[in-house]
């Protein structure tokens, strides 16, 4: 690939993940302004239901509501926050994702059961660390914003592109010193799976 063209998918991490059918609902794919980047938002399938000849199924379960961004150069995924409906569903996301994670890398999920008033590090498969919290009634856009300090103002202007590349590299300078908490201890805490639904307006 030459360093003078813009990315395509199937040079980054997310072409892989397409051709696993994983990648769905996204509402943004396409490279960013720093070369060799490509973003993405949508989700990522963790777990398929069984198929019946051609039938088309949605996904068992995924990852969330993601925002990525992909290095061609690398083959990796340095910064991703998404939703996880289940804290168990961890153990999926870092198996999916083990080849395109960094020890250095930023990864954000937002999880629906654990404790509101709770912050985890945990490991993840070669050497990089999730970064565990809670989702009140929000979405992954919102909260990654007030995590990273990021005005709607601030990003008002931007492009989809634009925005995910600055939101993104805000969350990857921000200072996250969580507790170190196993994944086994993680599930063994966990608390129900709350109805997504819930006090929401009908």
């Amino acid at each position: 690939m030459s360093t003078l063209t813009a990315p395509a998918i199937s040079d980054t991490p997310f072409g892989a993940l397409a051709a696993q059918h994983r990648l769905h609902n996204a509402v943004l794919k396409e490279p960013m302004s720093a070369l060799g980047t490509f973003g993405f938002r949508g989700d990522i399938a963790l777990a398929f239901q069984d198929q019946v000849a051609d039938e088309a199924r949605p996904p068992a379960y995924s990852l969330e509501q993601v925002l990525a961004v992909g290095d061609a150069a690398r083959a990796k995924i340095p910064v991703l926050a998404g939703y996880l409906h289940n804290f168990a569903w961890l153990k999926d996301a870092g198996e999916v994702l083990a080849d395109y994670l960094m020890p250095e890398g930023t990864y954000v999920f937002f999880v629906n059961n654990i404790d509101f008033l709770k912050t985890y590090s945990v490991a993840l498969p070669g050497g990089a660390t999730a970064k565990v919290l809670p989702l009140d009634e929000s979405t992954v856009w919102k909260e990654v914003l007030e995590l990273a300090g990021v005005e709607k103002t601030d990003v008002k202007k931007m492009s989809g592109p634009e925005k995910l590349e600055y939101v993104l590299a805000q969350l990857a300078a921000t200072k996250m010193d969580y507790p170190a908490i196993s994944y086994e201890d993680g599930v063994a805490a966990m608390e129900p799976v709350r109805n997504r639904n819930e006090n929401r307006p009908v």
